[in-house]
């Protein structure tokens, strides 16, 4: 908790930071430093919640059976450069709180984040041999995840990284190491003709172009219904125009930069590639600027026109009829992702059915899709999504642990008393 007080009273050299070496807003970045608290807080309360409660299971009379938890022993960490405090200070409070060893491994793009936050946790008492920190690019995350001491991973990133990590925990250890996977997404918005169309369009822009769309919650599909396919769009790109692109330290900058020429490449491909194949494609601004992508609305046919995520302000746009709304649903579910999903519709019988048949970990309904609350919204995803329990959830910590069932007959030390107070009571 005292690590909570001190990021929350002090938090401008991390504000800083964010905004220039991760490219984040003013407003993305005080929104992070409020989670990264967050994750302090809740996770401090989990972990006496947990030793708290009666573990004392039920059995027959003379049999006394009790759950208890124990540290993992040796946790490795390797955190994403989008959220480069929340994630993570998430993952290290609860490998820490659990009573584990914790290696942590931040993204070679914001190593500097990275060591101030380790620092403060070994300024405020945790000890130099119970959390180490390791800097530089994937090769050593890699090489981390063949340690033999490794008992289990946490880890926030892409889906083929995540898989590289389960290869190696498969060859290198003799026993199932686990692995507590967040990935991205080909995350969708479903909206219908009854949603109210200024909402929707409120929601979408910050869904899709927040943060510059490098969040893994990030709208990338919006599924509109045909009948108000059109003027929904012209408000979005209505709306989309008065984003401004330009340097985050500036207060009124809605979009900052995309994160390395790498992503940036990738994204401008992306874009000239649907190109080539006839899509229409709007970009709220031509102006060309060196490290930023203007944001961009992409025509699709189907869901299947996406293989992967493309990491930024790209939001690809589907049309739909009412009556084949069930195949959309099959075509988002068999894309294998299942991280976030938004609905946009003012009947709450059709909210409630689309949400029952997606199989997406995080589904939100009439509001936008990214910003996920600690405690409130855990957040996780599954399929090519995720693996494990959600972040910022009442069942995350106990993935840092070991549980132990002791049964003890009780009658094989002279005696049940129990069944004594039963006799008593007669």
């Amino acid at each position: 908790l005292a690590i909570s007080d001190d990021i929350e009273n002090n938090p401008y050299q991390l504000i800083y930071f964010l905004m220039n070496e991760a490219g984040k807003t003013i407003q993305n970045s005080v929104d992070e430093i409020r989670e990264a608290v967050d994750f302090l807080r809740y996770y401090s309360n989990e972990i006496v919640k947990l030793h708290d409660k009666d573990n004392k299971l039920e059995g027959p009379t003379g049999e006394i059976n009790t759950l208890s938890y124990s540290e993992k022993g040796h946790f490795l960490c390797i955190s994403p450069w989008n959220f480069p405090v929340a994630i993570l200070v998430g993952q290290i409070s609860a490998a820490l709180a659990c009573g584990n060893r914790v290696t942590i491994k931040p993204s070679e793009h914001t190593s500097i984040l990275g060591y101030l936050i380790v620092q403060k946790f070994h300024e405020h008492g945790v000890p130099t041999d119970a959390l180490e920190l390791v800097l530089g690019d994937g090769l050593y995350g890699d090489m981390l995840s063949n340690i033999k001491t490794i008992k289990g991973v946490a880890f926030t990133g892409s889906l083929p990284t995540a898989k590289r990590i389960q290869m190696n925990l498969n060859n290198n250890h003799k026993e199932i190491i686990p692995l507590i996977a967040e990935t991205g997404g080909i995350n969708a918005m479903i909206v219908d003709s009854s949603a109210l169309l200024e909402q929707a369009t409120d929601d979408i822009v910050r869904s899709a172009f927040d943060s510059s769309g490098q969040r893994c919650s990030a709208l990338r599909v919006l599924c509109v219904q045909d009948d108000i396919y059109d003027d929904l769009l012209k408000m979005i790109k209505g709306n989309m125009q008065e984003l401004k692109i330009g340097n985050p330290e500036n207060l009124d900058t809605d979009i900052g930069p995309i994160i390395n020429d790498q992503s940036l490449e990738a994204l401008n491909k992306h874009i000239e590639t649907c190109r080539d194949k006839g899509m229409v494609i709007y970009k709220s601004s031509e102006e060309h600027q060196a490290g930023f992508i203007s944001p961009t609305i992409i025509e699709i046919n189907d869901i299947s026109d996406l293989t992967d995520e493309q990491f930024g302000p790209i939001l690809h746009v589907l049309k739909f009829k009412s009556n084949k709304v069930d195949d959309l649903i099959n075509n988002i579910n068999e894309s294998g992702y299942g991280l976030t999903m938004g609905i946009h519709t003012r009947i709450e019988s059709r909210a409630d059915l689309f949400s029952e048949k997606c199989n997406v970990g995080n589904i939100y309904i009439n509001r936008d899709m990214v910003g996920a609350v600690v405690g409130s919204q855990p957040f996780g995803g599954q399929g090519l999504s995720g693996s494990g329990y959600k972040a910022g959830g009442p069942n995350y910590l106990i993935q840092f642990m070991n549980e132990k069932v002791v049964s003890k007959n009780s009658v094989a030390f002279g005696g049940n008393a129990e069944l004594l107070n039963i006799q008593e009571d007669a």
